[in-house]
């Protein structure tokens, strides 16, 4: 714990630091902000001193709210997780916009579970302009996923024809999204976002070990989870290694709090030494 103290000590002193943190909780792959919740994560944040300042509804329906308070506080989204990520990156424009208003004196920590972590990063890289202090991603397809591939062949498949049929829709309104995050190679978008400039901030990889063959993450392989290997940010990230499997678990919740407190003691002790 202490050298990770240091680590983000070191990394605060050229990120740009505000008053308070504006923890953005973002969802994958056909989940809502409640999975953050169920499992728990939310309310050990809210524990560790992180408010909870609630569940944002869709972009057009964001409650008309005038807060303009610094501190610590956490926000759930929900986005629309079949849409081609560049969409997805739109709506969340919109709730940080929106969150901006509400907290001005406060950085972004955009905290992203799977393909939430991918739209983050590519709205960081759209709006390099927003105070995003850290990105932290969770099991995030990075370099992409094979799943993508076969979900994508499946979607131009004559099977696509008949999953309407047998209530399996998502497969078709999927279609873009899945061609978005194929692996990596010179016609995709990930090769194009991992290959632009990112702006100043902190980059934090959780992995999910591939070390046992009764947990482990058999959706996305532990290096495309890794920002290490975007090619804009190789050896810029931090690893935390993590257990289980792809799904979002209660520990995520324990690796965040102890991320997220060190990086606001760095930074207070940053803002003291000024």
């Amino acid at each position: 714990m202490l050298k990770a103290l240091l680590l983000l000590f070191t990394l605060c002193c050229s990120v740009p630091a505000y008053a308070g943190q504006t923890v953005v909780l973002i969802h994958g792959y056909l989940g809502d902000g409640s999975s953050w919740r169920y499992t728990g994560v939310s309310a050990l944040l809210q524990q560790a001193g992180w408010q909870d300042g609630g569940h944002l509804l869709p972009y057009g329906a964001l409650p008309l709210q005038q807060r303009s308070m610094t501190g610590h506080y956490q926000y759930t989204v929900t986005l629309p997780s079949e849409a081609p990520l560049e969409i997805q990156a739109r709506h969340l424009q919109q709730y940080l916009f929106y969150l901006q208003h509400l907290h001005p004196e406060n950085d972004f920590v955009l905290v992203g579970h799977s393909v939430g972590g991918v739209v983050a990063r590519l709205l960081m890289v759209l709006q390099p302009q927003l105070p995003v202090q850290a990105l932290i991603s969770i099991a995030s397809p990075h370099l992409g996923t094979e799943f993508a591939e076969l979900g994508l062949s499946i979607a131009h498949s004559p099977f696509a024809w008949f999953a309407p049929m047998m209530g399996m829709s998502t497969l078709n309104r999927s279609a873009g999204l899945y061609a978005d995050l194929l692996p990596e190679s010179p016609s995709t978008l990930l090769y194009w976002l991992n290959r632009q400039p990112h702006p100043n901030a902190l980059y934090v990889s959780i992995i999910r070990s591939q070390d046992s063959a009764f947990s482990h993450d058999g959706v996305v392989p532990s290096f495309s989870q890794d920002m290490n290997y975007v090619a804009a940010l190789s050896g810029q990230a931090r690893v935390v290694p993590s257990f289980g499997t792809h799904g979002l678990q209660t520990e995520d919740g324990l690796r965040l709090v102890q991320i997220l407190t060190a990086l606001a003691y760095a930074t207070a002790a940053y803002q003291a030494g000024q």
